[in-house]
């Protein structure tokens, strides 16, 4: 079982001249426990409707590329970018770079989108549906042909590119692992299936049934593709509760294991402390002691 941390809110007790050093206290305090990732959300704006602490976010990759040259195990991802934010070539030579930055820790976590209240706010692109999910799967197709080293024209609907290149390449061979967010039965976890290697659901409580019939889902499209439902990691994004001991996080992870999920990133009401992260950190003792 993996924990990990996932950073939706960057506001600083100390203001913004502080936050540069909050966010590394908690990379670092992740760094030097047992925390698999630190994930960092990729919106402009707050986008939780729960938070009500601050608004204050930092542009996704640039913060990694901080967490990268400060930190030295843990891995580094979005969880996840929205695949109109960037242009795709764009996108793809972020992540390699975060890779080659971070000694091959990176992750590459992406989603059709969703936040028309942001990208209305901010000027970003936000396609119809239909067409997110197609630029979505071109995305995915030209990451797979950048990251093999192929240099070869792309063709798409959506992005055609001449001569994509990627060097230097990532150090994560073949490729940084891909985690496709959402849990869309039609589309999303059919290209899990086809593209990634680890999806991410989400934990609504009293729902255990939906997570076991999102999971059906999936092994039945990896079916559908050829491929072994087992060579997905299944992670979930729960939330750890203001004051929630070690224990009953370990009591959740064993509950999640039983369905067959072995990644759980936590997401707090407002921003991660140091304390915060030592808790999740007994929590990831406990679970590996009883392993």
């Amino acid at each position: 079982m993996r924990l990990s941390i996932n950073i939706g809110n960057f506001t600083s007790p100390g203001g913004p001249d502080s936050i540069g050093r909050s966010l590394l206290d908690v990379a670092r305090a992740a760094d030097e426990s047992g925390i698999d990732t630190v994930w960092v959300g990729d919106h402009l704006i707050q986008a939780n409707p729960y938070d009500t602490t601050g608004d204050d976010m930092l542009e996704a990759y640039t913060a990694l590329g901080f967490l990268a040259g400060r930190t030295e195990r843990v891995r580094l991802g979005v969880m996840v970018t929205a695949v109109t934010f960037r242009p795709p070539s764009l996108l793809i030579k972020a992540v390699t770079s975060l890779d080659v930055l971070s000694g091959g820790r990176a992750w590459f976590g992406v989603g059709a989108g969703y936040n028309e209240t942001e990208a209305r706010a901010m000027g970003l692109p936000l396609p119809p549906t239909a067409e997110r999910f197609e630029r979505l799967e071109e995305t995915l197709r030209l990451a797979r042909q950048m990251w093999s080293g192929v240099e070869a024209p792309f063709e798409g609907v959506h992005y055609r590119l001449d001569h994509p290149t990627n060097r230097p390449n990532s150090l994560s061979r073949p490729h940084p692992p891909i985690l496709v967010g959402g849990a869309g039965e039609k589309k999303t976890l059919r290209l899990v299936a086809a593209y990634a290697d680890a999806c991410n659901l989400f934990d609504i409580p009293g729902q255990g049934n939906l997570l076991r019939r999102k999971l059906d889902v999936l092994a039945g499209h990896c079916q559908a593709v050829g491929r072994p439902f087992d060579a997905i990691e299944k992670t979930v994004s729960s939330r750890l509760e203001p004051g929630e001991s070690p224990a009953a996080v370990a009591e959740r992870c064993a509950a999640f294991a039983e369905l067959g999920i072995g990644h759980i990133v936590m997401v707090v009401d407002g921003a991660w402390t140091v304390e915060a992260v030592e808790r999740l950190a007994a929590a990831a003792d406990l679970v590996a002691h009883h392993a």
